[in-house]
């Protein structure tokens, strides 16, 4: 990833929030799980959501063969894809100057279709465990059916920044003296406790990782 920002990924409101280091950028979309893809299809802007992973310079997508976003993707369109991690509620004295706690990226660029079979196996293995680190050796792999029938793209994260937000309320400063509660509601991601789904053998236990899921600093 290119720490510099390009004329188009420099952030333009409140530019101060702007970050353009690898470091952040790849924390942010390691920890996120869904992002929303923007493109066109003949005039028609269309910004629909998907899983992701991040590996090395690249985001992968996939789905079926037949979806109109990936063909569309992978003909090479312009593509926006974006990444928001929400931490908080920001509560200001005033009803203007209320705000969000947030993490977000921006990648922009075009995706390709990933034809090397040990590609793409690496890359769904990839989107498995970056939904649940060690999922992928619990499980059956794809066949060549399943393979066929699914369309990875890879889109390189060369033009990527990132928007940032922390910390209390920033009220006018008249508005200080207002008797009215201000500060920070943090949010995060919480795992609940598992459902078995009903057909599975009652000898089969429960994976360690499921216990120990957490996303982020949760």
């Amino acid at each position: 990833m290119d720490s510099a920002p390009s004329a188009r990924t420099r952030v333009q409101r409140l530019p101060a929030r702007g970050v353009y280091d690898a470091t952040t950028l790849a924390a942010i979309l390691d920890e996120g799980l869904i992002c929303h893809i923007g493109f066109v299809v003949e005039g028609q802007p269309f910004v629909l959501p998907t899983t992701y992973v991040r590996q090395g310079d690249h985001l992968y997508v996939h789905g079926s063969s037949a979806s109109r976003m990936l063909k569309t993707l992978a003909g090479g369109v312009d593509a926006c894809v974006t990444v928001t991690l929400l931490d908080g509620l920001v509560l200001a004295r005033s009803a203007f100057h209320h705000s969000m706690n947030y993490r977000s990226v921006v990648v922009l660029g075009h995706a390709r279709a990933v034809t090397d079979l040990a590609e793409k196996r690496r890359a769904l293995d990839a989107l498995l465990e970056h939904v649940l680190p060690g999922r992928s050796s619990q499980v059956r792999k794809p066949n060549d059916k399943e393979l066929a029938a699914t369309l990875v793209l890879a889109m390189p994260l060369k033009e990527a920044s990132a928007k940032v937000r922390r910390g209390p309320p920033l009220d006018d400063e008249e508005d200080y003296s207002l008797r009215c509660w201000a500060g920070e509601l943090p949010l995060r991601v919480q795992p609940l406790t598992p459902i078995r789904d009903p057909r599975l053998p009652t000898d089969v236990q429960t994976p360690q990782s499921l216990a120990d899921y957490r996303r982020g600093d949760a």
